[in-house]
């Protein structure tokens, strides 16, 4: 099963310490690169200006822990990258307990997780480390260390251009920016290398596919900033695609116009597939959407997802793993859900029957000859969408219509085009 083998790629990737820059992500990319082969791989100084930001310097980590009074090493880097505070400056001494707790975050509501923070922008060190072993921590001295790096490096993502038919482009795009987490994280990148497979497998594509992997936030502008101009001609509709491993429920966040195809689509296919799914607002984002969408940007990208960032209470923690919150069947749902969603973006054309009046269906062999009560229900089907296809109404469209799954009119399509009696408008 499909997802047992992304499930499986979660896990070769589960380990590597990735950030918003730095050797995890580089090493995150040719892992991803081993699946797609033609995947470029950019790199975007430090200190260049990306709209209103600036390319942070690289980040790298040797080692990180500290020493309990009685010897004990905790909060050991080697053993979970959670442990250390994101982009933690070097440091190196010796502080007593209340010292060192300035520099130490945990969740007295979760006491079990270790909690993700991060300092970006900010020169500071810390440790992350549970509320429970915070409270068994006892007066006395305290060894830190802190042995990173901060350096003029390089910022990294990687892009994917897939050529179909037509230059107008769907756009995808995912976060490579995290730490140990498996929805948060893991889910999106390993989602996303496979669909891409799938589109790169396809005999012919009706758009072209750009697909790529960014640290979030950053990255995404820094790839807007190169590309924004030429999206915003090319790209008809597209997906940030984040937390969609679990198997808990679906959810949708819409664009910032929230009437776009992307959104369109996304709710047909989440009607048909979960029909109680969680529907968000634009003011519940939080991932690279905001970029995609900010004003001035305006590209028609929604987002599928599963269960939402901030919406799950494993979030941001060491609890979100790939036992108990990403599965198998969940990365299965996932990648179905934005699967779909793409066909129907695919096949979404408008047709126009070429002939006046009823087409004789019978002398075709697509009707029956013998009339009878009741008449057969993919007959009725076929009828039914015919009689729409004025030239005017596009297949999703239609598929709502008739309130069926548009999935459920590909076949019919495809006989009535081998019959040459449906053609798609122009």
């Amino acid at each position: 099963m499909i997802g047992d083998e992304i499930h499986n790629f979660a896990r070769e990737l589960w380990s590597i310490n990735r950030s918003i820059t730095g050797e995890g992500v580089r090493e995150t990319l040719r892992k991803i690169n081993n699946h797609l082969q033609n995947m470029t791989i950019h790199s975007v100084s430090s200190g260049k200006k990306v709209f209103d930001w600036e390319i942070p310097k690289e980040w790298h980590v040797n080692e990180a822990h500290i020493i309990t009074p009685n010897g004990e090493k905790i909060c050991d880097f080697s053993k979970n990258n959670l442990h250390l505070l994101g982009y933690s400056i070097p440091f190196e001494g010796k502080l007593l307990l209340k010292e060192l707790k300035k520099h130490l975050y945990s969740l007295p509501e979760q006491p079990n997780a270790i909690p993700y923070i991060t300092s970006y922008y900010k020169k500071e060190w810390g440790f992350c480390i549970s509320q429970n072993d915070l409270n068994s921590l006892k007066d006395g001295e305290y060894k830190v260390k802190v042995d990173s790096k901060l350096f003029k490096g390089k910022l990294n993502y990687g892009e994917l251009i897939i050529p179909g038919k037509s230059k107008k482009e769907v756009f995808l795009s995912t976060y490579i920016c995290h730490p140990s987490m498996a929805n948060n994280e893991l889910s999106g990148i390993t989602v996303t290398t496979f669909l891409a497979k799938w589109l790169l497998g396809l005999k012919e594509r009706e758009f072209t596919y750009r697909i790529i992997f960014v640290p979030e936030t950053i990255g995404s502008l820094a790839y807007l900033s190169k590309n924004y101009k030429e999206m915003k001609k090319k790209v008809v509709a597209g997906f940030n695609i984040s937390c969609i491993g679990d198997n808990r429920t679906f959810s949708y966040l819409p664009s910032r116009n929230s009437k776009t195809i992307s959104d369109e689509v996304a709710k047909h296919v989440l009607n048909w597939i979960y029909p109680n799914y969680k529907r968000y607002t634009w003011l519940d984002r939080g991932s690279d959407e905001r970029q995609y969408c900010s004003p001035g940007i305006d590209l028609p990208i929604a987002s599928i997802l599963r269960s939402k960032y901030e919406e799950y209470p494993e979030y941001h923690t060491s609890l979100d793993n790939l036992e108990d919150v990403v599965t198998p069947e969940g990365l299965m749902g996932g990648y179905s859900a934005i699967q779909k969603a793409l066909e129907l973006i695919e096949k979404n054309k408008t047709y126009k029957l070429k002939v006046l009046g009823e087409p004789h269906m019978s002398k075709r062999k697509l009707y029956p000859t013998i009339s009878t009560k009741k008449i057969d229900k993919q007959i009725k089907l076929m009828m039914d969408f015919m009689s729409l296809c004025d030239g005017n109404n596009s297949v999703l469209k239609i598929a709502n219509q008739l309130n069926v799954p548009a999935w459920d009119l590909y076949d019919q399509i495809d006989q009535l085009k081998s019959y040459n009696l449906i053609v798609t408008k122009n």
